[in-house]
């Protein structure tokens, strides 16, 4: 590892300075808080698709994934499954019709803004929930990628986790605190890139040092067919593979059920809002559909690849990519490849600061302290707030943990919450506001209260992942109080859905 120490350091060092470069060059392009917390809406369909798949993965996608295929083989890739199909709907059903929305929305520049304008909520209760909720929620988000970020530096430069989480910390706060959305989404196109090639290079290089498909399966079938069968998770312990338990319909649907989040994540939704136009979505859900498919594929073969090649089994099966990196490559081709992990790690944490920021200035601070501030105030309020987000997730980083299983949590937390609402709202021009607002708190709560609720279920105890009962029982409350509880708007969006899906018609 003292080997690799120096070009990796400074390939690292190099990134970080290209990244806070692209934080000053559009610092002096911020001139409102529409810039700062949108973009402006002039993201391109190439920088609006990469940027929303690479704040989307997170550093789950070369860490966790990875690691869940190494431990338990590929019937770990059910989640991936989902995540596709839940990538592609999202973009077809979704993408245009929040970004027309949004616009007629008062040109709404936060989830919770278009909330409470398509429902003409003047009590501006929708919005305060739905703003606490992504606060709450981004705030442990953000931590799972400030703990990614600790696991890269721990493995690659042998410091300490706490040290390793402050550098990460550090970086992404200067350059999301200078440009904010128009800096994270331009350095989040980067990083997608990133991301894409190395999930792309290196599964090759290993295959190809394996000679092929057939000699991996030979390698994996050696240690236990386990590792090659959909309907089994291998079990690893001490260096071993052996066959675990079968995967059960609760297992599958849980892993499933993943891509039933991507409908209610505001980082996502917000690339949507972004985009220049519904007419450059379909370009953008081509590019995006494209990029998940090959980075899926790369990150669950690096899992695989890493029980074949890896000279000693990893104690840490999420360090896995790191490892084969480190093994088969010359240290500044690592370097580049190890960066694609800090990439990974910062395209998710900045987009979910600049989205908190974002909650907290225009959905707190302009709602209900400050109605007049002007926009130079509010971007030095949404920069203050990227600051306070920061830290609070920065201190529960420290205290570690699984990265996917934070990012589990939190998942779910926003698929459940706002899925069903998102949805519902620009399909059913009659639902009323307290439908959103039954669907919002049945949905984070049930998430939140899912691992004590289900115990008691006693003989009809699931195990299911909590975003399963938290979309099902937030449908059903939005469902039922948005059709007979409150008044509908009384604003006529019928026209604005048909208009959307013209403009997103390929």
């Amino acid at each position: 590892m003292i080997d690799l120490d120096v070009p990796i350091l400074i390939t690292f060092a190099l990134y970080f300075i290209a990244m806070i470069g692209v934080g000053v060059w559009v610092y002096h392009r911020t001139k409102n808080f529409t810039d700062f917390a949108l973009g402006g809406r002039k993201l391109n369909a190439p920088v609006a698709a990469l940027s929303a798949q690479a704040s989307d993965m997170s550093g789950w996608l070369l860490l966790g994934l990875p690691g869940a295929v190494y431990a338990a083989g590929i019937g770990a890739t059910w989640i991936a499954v989902g995540l596709a199909a839940g990538t592609y709907l999202n973009w077809l059903f979704v993408a245009p019709r929040l970004r027309t929305y949004t616009e007629r929305a008062d040109n709404a520049v936060s989830l919770s803004a278009y909330l409470e304008e398509r429902f003409e909520d003047r009590s501006r209760r929708l919005r305060a929930l739905s703003a606490t909720v992504i606060v709450v929620f981004f705030t442990v988000y953000v931590s799972s990628g400030l703990v990614a970020g600790g696991v890269l530096f721990e493995q690659v430069f042998n410091v300490n986790f706490e040290l390793a989480v402050s550098v990460a910390v550090l970086v992404i706060v200067i350059y999301s605190f200078l440009g904010g959305f128009l800096a994270v989404s331009l350095t989040d196109a980067v990083q997608g890139t990133l991301m894409f090639l190395a999930l792309l290079v290196l599964p090759v290089l290993g295959l190809g040092l394996l000679g092929g498909f057939g000699a991996l399966r030979n390698e994996l079938d050696d240690r236990t067919p386990a590792l090659l069968d959909m309907g089994t998770e291998a079990s690893f312990a001490d260096g071993r593979w052996a066959v675990g338990e079968s995967l059960s319909a609760v297992a599958v649907i849980s892993l499933l059920a993943w891509g039933l989040g991507y409908f209610g994540q505001p980082h996502i939704l917000a690339r949507f809002m972004g985009i220049r136009s519904a007419r450059h979505i379909p370009l953008a859900r081509r590019i995006g559909v494209t990029w998940v498919l090959v980075t899926l594929a790369g990150a669950s073969l690096v899992g695989l690849v890493g029980i074949a090649l890896l000279d000693t089994p990893l104690n840490n099966p999420e360090t896995v990519f790191i490892a084969l990196t480190q093994q088969l490559l010359n240290p500044w081709i690592a370097g580049i490849l190890l960066a694609a992990v800090l990439a990974a790690v910062m395209s998710t944490a900045d987009s979910q600061l600049i989205v908190s920021s974002t909650a907290l200035t225009e959905d707190f601070y302009r709602a209900f302290l400050n109605r007049r501030a002007s926009d130079a105030t509010l971007v030095w309020v949404g920069r203050g707030t990227v600051i306070v987000v920061a830290v609070v997730a920065y201190m529960i980083a420290l205290g570690g943990g699984a990265v996917l299983d934070i990012v589990a949590y939190a998942w779910a937390g926003f698929g459940a919450a706002f899925g069903p609402v998102v949805v519902l709202s620009l399909f059913w021009p009659r639902m009323t506001g307290a439908g959103a607002m039954a669907g919002i708190v049945t949905g984070a709560l049930t998430v939140v209260f899912w691992e004590r609720i289900d115990p008691l279920l006693g003989p009809l105890q699931t195990g299911v992942y909590e975003m399963v009962p938290g979309v099902l029982a937030a449908t059903i409350a939005t469902l039922v109080f948005g059709r007979f509880v409150g008044r509908p708007p009384q604003r006529t969006w019928t026209g604005t859905m048909e208009e959307a899906t013209e403009k997103a018609a390929d």
